[in-house]
């Protein structure tokens, strides 16, 4: 059994059935690819009817409607490094490539050019920056939903699948797992479980382990904004790495802060995580837009007697939702200035919002000046690579959380210490990225094939 129809949970089911004439059976509380629609996205409003969200639940999870980035480097995307050997995890990206490429993702890879790579590392740390260099191929939106169809079709007889079926408990029997019960009530048994609930089961799976006594590690909290600027400015990165990754140190508080889902001509989205909106980006493989986005994160790594990530992520996105009544918008010269914007300073920027529904306000009535600190400092380092990054017209959407699980104490085949139940994806808290997802999916895949006796052929 396989809980989850994300990146994880298909590549389970792919590389199981496969390899073995196993039974399979995949629960998923949100609808088929093909029925998944976003009233958001065509809109600009999102009403929160859905339930639960179309945006991150169905088939395809979060990544059917996220901006479709393969990263082909093992050491971004992740934290698989820490169960498996780096080059054992290289050749398992190799091989879920070919899933990819299979199903339809386009062959160019980005961030090949050795001579522009280092010339940007030299760059970055004039300002400050730490460049992680990568290769990536990039489907698109629109790309990736149909790449994710293609997927379907192909497990359509191999699998069996309960749409609309949310999974309430496991059940553990002598040390084993025995099978599921779910929220009606219905109880189905198997040999194997897998979890692989994504980010918007992240707290449930945080809760049934707890249930169970599991060993939890607290992840890094990452909390932040999404910015807004003119395609223009990235372009000298965008062009040729489609998504260039920086870290920086900031001076006030040493906290980590990360570039993360570069959206080159992109637009900026709402999710809802149960009854919290926040704020993402994508973009397509064909239409374009005027501006390029992308997030910059603050990760904080709590201790003791600190339990709650998720929790505390909620609250300062619904404290956004309070304030704004919904998504808060702010020019960057506002913020600088100590002024909330208003919908007058908005419409007269140079960056023209792509999130049109956003509310015009004050982000520091939501942030911690910790947090504000930390990201007003990497723009201006940034700014130092890509000239226009601190300009007074930038637009910052607040706020953008991603939601990690604590991480569950795992073996190096991403089993638990409940025989037979395995957990992958980035509701695990160990991956946090489509291609280490999917891995993560292979490596479940491949422990309970050699349980069973059949050879693979890592």
């Amino acid at each position: 059994m396989i809980v989850g129809c994300g990146p994880a949970g298909i590549f389970t089911a792919l590389e199981l059935s496969e390899k073995s004439d196993l039974s399979i059976l995949m629960f998923e509380k949100g609808l088929d690819i093909r029925d998944r629609k976003c009233p958001a996205l065509t809109s600009g409003f999102c009403s929160k009817q859905c339930k639960p969200c179309n945006l991150l639940n169905g088939w395809g999870g979060a990544g059917a409607f996220s901006d479709g980035k393969l990263i082909l480097s093992p050491d971004v995307g992740g934290w698989l490094t820490d169960y498996v050997p780096r080059e054992e995890l290289e050749n398992l990206v190799k091989y879920v490539d070919t899933f990819y490429r299979k199903f339809g993702v386009p062959d160019k890879i980005y961030g090949g050019d050795g001579d522009f790579i280092e010339d940007i590392r030299r760059r970055a740390v004039l300002a400050g920056l730490n460049f992680i260099p990568m290769t990536l191929r990039h489907m698109g939106t629109d790309k990736a939903n149909s790449v994710l169809e293609a997927a379907r079709r192909y497990l359509n007889k191999r699998v069996e699948v309960k749409f609309r079926t949310e999974v309430a408990k496991v059940l553990v029997e002598n040390g084993k797992s025995v099978g599921v019960e779910t929220s009606d009530g219905e109880v189905y048994r198997a040999k194997y479980v897998v979890l692989a609930p994504g980010r918007s089961g992240a707290e449930w799976l945080q809760r049934e382990a707890r249930r169970f006594q599991l060993g939890l590690e607290n992840n890094p909290i990452d909390l932040g904004v999404r910015v807004e600027v003119p395609a223009a400015v990235m372009e000298p990165l965008t062009n040729a790495l489609y998504e260039p990754k920086f870290q920086f140190y900031s001076k006030s508080f040493d906290d980590m802060v990360r570039v993360f889902c570069v959206c080159p001509q992109g637009e900026v989205i709402t999710e809802i995580y149960d009854d919290v909106l926040t704020v993402n980006g994508q973009s397509y493989s064909e239409k374009k837009t005027d501006n390029t986005n992308f997030a910059v994160l603050v990760s904080v790594s709590f201790t003791e007697p600190f339990k709650e990530p998720i929790a505390y992520g909620k609250y300062i996105a619904r404290l956004a939702n309070i304030i704004g009544g919904g998504v808060i918008i702010q020019r960057l010269g506002d913020l600088k200035n100590g002024r909330r914007s208003t919908e007058d300073r908005i419409n007269r920027s140079i960056v023209k919002p792509t999130l049109k529904n956003a509310t015009p306000g004050d982000l520091s009535f939501v942030l911690p000046y910790r947090y504000l600190t930390d990201i007003l400092e990497m723009l201006e380092a940034l700014d130092k690579l890509t000239p226009g990054v601190f300009s007074n017209h930038t637009l910052l959407y607040g706020v953008e959380v991603k939601f990690y699980s604590a991480r569950i104490k795992l073996d190096r085949n991403l089993e638990t210490d409940i025989k037979n139940l395995y957990v992958a994806g980035d509701g695990a808290g160990i991956t946090r990225g489509l291609m280490q997802a999917s891995v993560s999916g292979v490596i479940v895949a491949r422990s309970i094939l050699a349980r069973e006796g059949i050879k693979t052929d890592t």
